[in-house]
């Protein structure tokens, strides 16, 4: 396994790292985490070599922590780095910042987080931060042994990101990074921002919720032909992994196939060739032109109040956007449960302001409706 020296203590961590956002599930809609494969994957996971661990309260509606701990228990506690987050925006009062600290420290079984983070700073959160004096909490913790390293997590601008890691002591920080948001959302200079403060970078989404391990059929053929025994997964995860300022690259694997997949990768670790990156440009060109909307099915959107599944919606159109396939997309539409369709969007916008990808969601979600009445169905299709 490929690992990176963190350069301000000389750990070696695995260069990927294990995210827990998106563990296989048993029941898709209630996102009820399947234990004894998620048990299975994490020791095969160790047994390869990585050692980093990344979880948040609210991944599987909270059920991500009391997994994650459980099976970690098993193994002894210097072969893996365990990751938490501290989610500000649920946080009501100064007290209950210790309070769930402390039971996340109890949920996951461990006396010290060796890495814990604020979790999805931007600039409207810094006031919440500030009243629940939740950094100075945190900053205790560190000093007191409870925290090894303290850093965030980030989704805004890259001002934004600059006021805010010049704002704090931090010794890390976590950033969507990915050969599309590269551009995109200018990861690039966020990335910059990091490495000229001398922060190490723990990337997250850099395969973007799996929309580039799913690409379009041209783009797919363009990294194909290059390398015909690689994935596009891998393509996108050697991408962020060769930034040298990158010292874990996460990957939410769901299946046991996507982690061997993973495994390949970072086992045999090779930075991206300049003859390689044109590749990748030239299949993110093809891939541009076939308009997906870039969701990365993070949740933060979640719940609808009206019910809406929104990445469900977001994820069958995409694939419809890039594939043309009328039959994939009319079913999947169509079996999904009636008022978590795009159709039963109400345009409140409370969605929109928790994306952390600032989609216009409201103004989508009539187009996925538009699109399933618009094609012609066939005479078997009630």
């Amino acid at each position: 396994m490929e690992t990176r020296t963190f350069n301000k203590t000389g750990e070696e961590i695995s260069l990927l790292g294990f995210g827990m956002m998106r563990l296989p599930s048993t029941d898709e809609a209630s996102l009820i985490v399947d234990e004894k494969t998620t048990a299975a994957m994490i020791g095969n996971a160790i047994d390869h070599g990585v050692n980093y661990f990344d979880t948040a309260l609210p991944y599987h509606n909270g059920m991500s922590e009391v997994v994650v701990g459980k099976i970690l228990s098993h193994y002894p506690r210097e072969k893996f780095y365990l990751a938490d987050k501290m989610p500000i925006w649920l946080i009501k009062s100064v007290k209950e910042v210790e309070e769930v600290f402390q039971r996340q420290l109890k949920t996951c079984g461990v006396d010290y987080f060796d890495f814990y983070l604020l979790h999805n700073l931007s600039i409207p959160k810094i006031p919440r931060i500030e009243a629940m004096k939740a950094y100075e909490y945190l900053a205790r913790q560190k000093k007191e042994g409870k925290i090894r390293h303290l850093g965030f997590s980030f989704h805004d601008t890259p001002d934004a990101l600059a006021m805010i890691a010049d704002q704090y002591e931090w010794d890390f920080a976590q950033i969507q990074l990915n050969y599309l948001d590269w551009e995109l959302q200018n990861a690039k200079r966020q990335y910059e921002i990091l490495t000229e403060r001398k922060i190490p970078v723990a990337v997250m989404e850099p395969i973007r919720g799996g929309a580039l391990a799913d690409l379009c059929p041209g783009a797919v053929n363009v990294l194909k032909n290059a390398s015909p025994d690689a994935s596009p997964a891998s393509w996108a995860l050697r991408f962020a992994a060769s930034l040298p300022n990158v010292f874990t690259v996460l990957s939410g694997m769901s299946k046991p196939e996507q982690l061997a997949d993973n495994l390949r990768t970072f086992e045999n670790f090779r930075p991206l060739s300049e003859g390689e990156r044109k590749v990748l440009d030239k299949a993110l060109d093809v891939y541009r032109k076939s308009a997906p909307i870039p969701c990365t099915a993070c949740r933060y959107c979640m719940d609808c109040p009206n019910g809406v599944d929104i990445p469900k919606n977001f994820a069958i159109y995409n694939r419809w956007l890039t594939t043309k396939n009328w039959s994939d997309f009319i079913s999947s539409y169509f079996v999904m449960e009636e008022g978590k369709r795009a159709v039963q969007c109400i345009g409140c916008g409370i969605c929109q302001e928790k994306c952390p990808q600032k989609l216009d969601i409201p103004g989508l979600m009539p187009k996925i409706e538009k699109a399933f009445q618009e094609i012609e169905k066939p005479d078997w299709f009630a």
